[in-house]
């Protein structure tokens, strides 16, 4: 792969977009891509997040990943997405950071950015292809190019066959119920082998 950056960016209340992230980082570097792992800031108070165990457990974990900027963005050529679904649509914390980056758009530096998304929820139809054409709706915005995994591959029949994006059902005990791993490595290849072309068609 000639040069492809990709870059994931995920909020992740309870570690499971975290992990999603982190397989997706794998799977676009097993298609010989430059990957980078980033976080949207936090905007909900500190009270809050300390009273709640798995909120402040991924806080930890997570406080080593640095925090998007403009020029994250600018030096992707693919961007992945990993968010949980809240009432339907993004979380706010991902909707800001999109929300803040019209300096990029008005510059044109988001035209033609390769992007694909992920989600999670709590229940099976807890509004996971809402939450992924959500996030698709600004992209349409940005002029990018946007990536889905249809149904290019097997493996997305066992991680439940969303053609929008991976997505996966966390239970009461925070563990994830459908197996998403394969999807998720191959919605990133996916992403990074559009890029690829498109990267190639503007040389």
């Amino acid at each position: 792969m000639s040069n492809v950056n990709v870059a994931v960016i995920f909020y992740s209340m309870g570690g499971t977009n975290y992990q999603l992230s982190k397989w997706a980082a794998e799977g676009a570097k097993e298609a010989g891509a430059e990957v980078k792992i980033f976080k949207v800031e936090e905007l909900a108070p500190e009270s809050v997040i300390e009273g709640n165990d798995a909120w402040k457990a991924t806080v930890e974990a997570t406080k080593d990943v640095p925090v998007v900027k403009s020029e994250d963005l600018e030096w992707a050529d693919a961007i992945i997405f990993s968010v949980p679904t809240r009432f339907g649509n993004m979380p706010s914390q991902m909707k800001q950071f999109l929300d803040t980056q019209g300096g990029l758009w008005a510059s044109g530096k988001t035209v033609n950015k390769v992007v694909s998304a992920m989600t999670s929820a709590q229940n099976p139809h807890g509004g996971q292809e809402a939450t992924l054409l959500s996030l698709y709706t600004s992209m349409m915005h940005w002029g990018a190019i946007i990536a889905t995994p249809g149904y290019t591959d097997p493996v997305l029949f066992g991680a439940g066959g969303n053609p929008y994006g991976t997505s996966v059902t966390v239970g009461q005990d925070g563990k994830m119920v459908e197996d998403v791993e394969g999807a998720v490595k191959h919605q990133a290849k996916r992403t990074a082998t559009v890029a690829e072309w498109v990267k190639k068609g503007n040389q």
